[in-house]
């Protein structure tokens, strides 16, 4: 499938949003964009966070441009429980949930994404 024929890709937020909560408990991985520095984090006018997608193909589409350098990266839902939402929280970031381009996607607090995906 081309990366522009992705079915999420013309979906809105809430629906991209409930999609990668669903495909993240059905494969139990979250998608993120990582470059050699690091995870990839998106600033908006009040507030900064992490990116997640529900499949590699989706977290692709988002690489282009600034981001062309970055690959997917699948974190294990055991380690995002673990490790990524205690140190989201700690750092203040919320969650982009599927941002396509054109628009940042819906925003969450980790904890809430926790309670969505446990």
């Amino acid at each position: 499938m081309a990366l522009d024929q992705h079915p999420l890709l013309n979906a809105g937020a809430d629906v991209r949003m409930a999609e990668t909560i669903s495909n993240i408990k059905q494969n139990e991985e979250v998608w993120i964009l990582k470059d050699g520095d690091g995870c990839v984090m998106l600033t908006t006018d009040d507030e900064d966070g992490v990116p997640v997608w529900p499949d590699a193909g989706m977290a692709l589409i988002w690489a282009t441009e600034d981001w062309a350098d970055c690959e997917p990266m699948a974190i294990s839902l055991k380690d995002w429980l673990q490790k990524w939402t205690p140190g989201l929280m700690q750092d203040n970031l919320v969650i982009m949930m599927c941002p396509v381009p054109g628009e940042d996607g819906e925003v969450m607090d980790p904890e809430t994404l926790a309670e969505k995906i446990m």
